[in-house]
């Protein structure tokens, strides 16, 4: 009696799910690699070379705070004791200072990429959006999530195109 049961509802299960696996889907599917479009695009080529910029001068402002600390120290040794002591507490001071540089520049371009990262994603989201409606896209998924898919639908360089296009022409 089970067997009849269990056969009888395998059937139902392949019955009903048979039509899913071939039925015919609404309108394209298309893949986009999201890192190479995030890459590729000019606008965090300009970012990214900007953000360098930034870490550099912030790594000129410390290596002039470290000099000082230096010359402090060089100064220290030829020093009476009560004066030593003053000048330990200045250099004390001066480091702390140095590692309060180094913690907010790095929060400073931390937070300065995390905009820069957001504002181009969500760009992108918007482009990848007007696209799929555009071209009758049902589906576009990113490739990380992707097990297979035919190459035709790899619409990354058309997406990668038209970002840098718009961002070509606002410049």
């Amino acid at each position: 009696m089970k067997k009849i049961l269990i056969g009888i509802l395998g059937f139902i299960f392949i019955f009903l799910f048979a039509g899913l696996g071939f039925s015919e889907p609404q309108g394209k599917i298309g893949y986009i690699d999201l890192s190479r479009s995030f890459d590729e695009y000019q606008k965090t080529k300009d970012f990214d070379k900007e953000l360098e910029k930034k870490g550099d001068m912030k790594q000129e402002e410390r290596e002039k705070l470290v000099q000082e600390v230096r010359k402090m120290r060089e100064e220290l040794e030829l020093m009476n004791k009560s004066a030593r002591e003053k000048k330990e507490t200045d250099i004390e001071s001066k480091i702390k200072s140095l590692q309060e540089f180094d913690q907010d520049a790095k929060v400073d371009l931390t937070k300065d990429r995390d905009n820069m990262v957001k504002d181009i994603l969500k760009e992108m989201s918007d482009v990848i959006k007007e696209y799929g409606e555009k071209n009758g896209y049902s589906i576009i998924v990113n490739d990380r999530v992707l097990l297979y898919g035919d190459s035709g639908m790899d619409i990354t360089n058309e997406i990668i195109k038209i970002l840098n296009e718009k961002y070509n022409n606002k410049q």
